[in-house]
């Protein structure tokens, strides 16, 4: 008997380590290496915009009284798992991120790793940002100090067991987080593959327009295809250029929609894509090209 207990215990105690070692967050960038780089304030602004980080971290209070600047949180994002708050991201000291050094802030965008060394639940989409060059997320928290610091305190997710141990989220991102690119390109124009970088990493437009698997991660083989909404309520399109998305818009077509939010049949953006077009919209005219030849590139 005492032997069949001695290796349980043994095979506990393996798989407890196990669990441990593979959960561990990583957050390898350090202050060393951000101090190396230049800070350029407007660069970080372009990648503000196309982050969309006003859509998402917008107050209720400033959504009322029209101020889209202010990122002081509380809106929130209905999923199967649970519903997830955002964050207050303004430079207040105390409530915001005001007190996160530039590495911090690197690893949270790059590797989904808090300044306490947690997970952050996949909701924030750094599967994406983790295609970032490290550069313009140096230049998107310089932007980002420049901004008004509000007070004003974070809630709590609302999830129910086993989502809230977030240290198991150390597995998920073994399956889910990945840098490479997601399609692979016959092609060196650089517009394309500035289009590249801008949909697959900081616009993370593939987090909403692509379908997920049933614990949360992304369904690369069905990119851009058109996905459920997280809340349950209708569907979000697909902008591949398959005949259920846009293979009847033109380049010029899209990179117009990105701008004004009219379609080629004189419709207009509607639903949550109005706020994504009121930020591609502050674009320069060049990256809403790029967007547009990236996604008529597509296989």
């Amino acid at each position: 008997m005492s032997t069949w207990i001695n290796i349980v215990t043994a095979s506990f105690i393996t798989g407890a380590t196990a669990f441990w070692i593979l959960t561990d967050p990583n957050a390898p960038i350090t202050n060393e290496q951000v101090s190396q780089l230049t800070t350029n304030v407007d660069q970080g602004k372009n990648i503000f915009n196309i982050g969309g980080c006003v859509s998402c971290h917008v107050s209720k209070l400033s959504e009322e009284q029209g101020d889209m600047i202010r990122l002081a949180g509380g809106k929130r994002f209905k999923t199967e798992f649970g519903t997830f708050i955002a964050p207050n991201i303004t430079p207040d000291k105390e409530t915001g991120i005001g007190n996160w050094t530039t590495a911090q802030f690197a690893n949270a965008m790059i590797h989904g790793v808090s300044p306490s060394n947690e997970h952050y639940y996949p909701a924030f989409p750094y599967t994406s940002y983790a295609r970032m060059a490290l550069q313009d997320v140096v230049n998107l928290k310089a932007y980002m100090d420049t901004l008004p610091a509000i007070v004003q305190q974070n809630a709590e997710h609302d999830l129910s067991f086993p989502f809230t141990i977030r240290r198991g989220l150390g597995l998920w991102k073994q399956l889910h987080l990945d840098d490479s690119a997601v399609v692979t390109l016959n092609t060196a124009d650089p517009t394309v593959l500035r289009g590249q970088y801008l949909v697959e990493g900081p616009g993370h437009c593939g987090e909403c327009h692509s379908p997920r698997n049933q614990i949360g991660g992304l369904d690369y083989s069905n990119w851009l295809m058109g996905a459920s909404s997280p809340d349950g309520k209708g569907r979000i399109p697909s902008i591949s250029p398959h005949d259920s998305g846009i293979s009847e818009w033109s380049q010029e077509d899209i990179a117009e929609y990105l701008a004004s939010g009219f379609t080629p049949e004189y419709d207009s953006a509607g639903g949550d894509m109005t706020e994504v077009i009121e930020n591609t919209s502050k674009l320069p005219e060049s990256d809403r090209d790029a967007i547009a030849a990236y996604l008529k590139a597509l296989p």
